[in-house]
């Protein structure tokens, strides 16, 4: 039997109507901020993400699916939503618009990890980005939004992670004085921290290596060195999660997977999920991306919000059971035709309708319209003719098959 890729997984029908609710509440409480929806492709040009996302981070080193086409130009699946955005946002001119410009994504990603409860190789992520603002304000509303969305969720148990990576321009001393303590610790690191050490030393704070950990506690942290207009970045963010009731923690050894990130980085991690995998939603400002990419110095900033994370963390999501208004019998073959016109009739009327597709006995077919909660059951008989049965009262009438839909119409209205 062949199955699924290692890492993959079916959205089955029940799933997916959980899945509608997530996204109708990401819809609802984004857009209500001004977040516009937009979507990208499923693969780009592997520059894209070697450029944007780091060459020296996890993602571009072990994780991306690439492949090259036809003209040999090297194309990757999307890992991140973040990279992809901006190439947009260069790619359509959108720095001529009235900034800054909000988006927000709910698409699917590629990475080749260790498949894991929580974690897949193809995952959907609801993202949102806000480009054009240089401002604290919109790290906040960022922060707040992404609160707002996981506590309609019922995601419970969470608690935010909230740190500051400076500029760039002030991470120069602080990474020179970090490689300096990796190197003197250079016995008490995993084989893998130790080989990036000069390359990209912040990474050793996402080890999950036991001995790296230990190590890391005494290391000197970035947060400590803040100083000039990035601690006052800071602290405008923190008044305002303060002034909304947002309760975080300050964490000096946050600083994220991925290259891109300036200044506020934040993850909410939820304790039902524990271990490495806890983060349900992170992000942060990366205000030299769009410039890395070609495109003019702009500010920026953003989150991810793993959906099957999500779904694994949200409280009940209340599913509308489907509604079928008419299930189309028939009491001989000979009606089949009449049941297809019928139900394609009944749709056109704004009525949601099936008909019977199989060779079921007509005590079959009410067993399958009650099975799928069928409002009403119209048999059709012979000669244009038709039994309709309300099937919660029990009534049944018999009547022309063009009365039909008429009268399934005025009893909705009267109800």
């Amino acid at each position: 039997m062949i199955q699924a890729p290692r890492g993959t997984f079916d959205v089955l029908p029940e799933e997916a109507a959980r899945r509608e609710v997530v996204e109708a509440r990401a819809k609802r409480t984004l857009e209500a901020a001004g977040f516009a929806r937009i979507e990208t492709p499923a693969f780009e040009y592997t520059e894209l993400f070697a450029r944007g996302v780091g060459e020296a981070t996890d993602i571009v080193q072990k994780e991306m699916y690439s492949f090259e086409d036809g003209a040999g130009r090297s194309l990757t699946l999307r890992p991140d939503g973040t990279s992809p955005v901006c190439r947009a946002y260069i790619q359509h001119g959108m720095h001529k618009l009235a900034q800054p410009v909000k988006f927000w994504y709910l698409s699917t990603f590629f990475r080749a990890e260790a498949p894991q409860r929580g974690r897949y190789r193809q995952f959907w992520q609801i993202g949102a980005e806000t480009i054009g603002s240089a401002a604290p304000e919109a790290d906040a509303e960022l922060i707040v939004v992404l609160a707002e969305l996981l506590q309609s969720l019922g995601v419970g148990d969470t608690r935010l992670h909230l740190s500051s990576l400076g500029l760039p321009e002030a991470r120069v001393e602080y990474r020179e004085e970090l490689k300096t303590y990796l190197h003197a610790h250079e016995d008490a690191l995993s084989e893998d921290v130790r080989n990036r050490i000069d390359l990209n030393p912040l990474r050793a704070f996402d080890s999950t290596d036991p001995r790296t950990q230990a190590t890391m506690r005494g290391a000197p942290k970035l947060l400590d060195r803040l100083s000039g207009e990035d601690l006052e970045h800071f602290e405008r963010v923190r008044a305002l999660l303060d002034e909304a009731g947002v309760v975080y923690e300050v964490d000096a050894a946050l600083v994220r997977g991925l290259d891109y990130y300036t200044r506020t980085v934040f993850e909410f991690k939820s304790r039902s999920l524990g271990g490495a995998q806890s983060t349900v939603g992170a992000g942060g400002r990366y205000d030299r991306l769009i410039e890395q990419l070609d495109g003019p110095p702009t500010p920026a900033g953003g989150w991810a919000s793993g959906v099957e994370r999500l779904m694994l963390t949200a409280g009940e999501l209340p599913i509308a059971p489907a509604s079928v208004d008419l299930y189309v019998a028939v009491a001989k073959p000979g009606g089949t035709a009449q049941a297809f016109h019928l139900a394609r009739e009944a749709r056109r009327a704004g009525l949601t309708a099936q008909q019977e597709l199989t060779d079921r006995s007509l005590k079959g077919q009410l067993k399958q319209a009650d099975r799928i909660r069928a409002r009403y059951v119209a048999i059709i008989g012979d000669d244009g003719q038709a039994s309709l049965k309300e099937m919660e009262g029990g009534d049944q009438r018999e009547l022309t098959t063009t009365d039909v839909i008429p009268t399934i119409l005025r009893a909705s209205r009267l109800s």
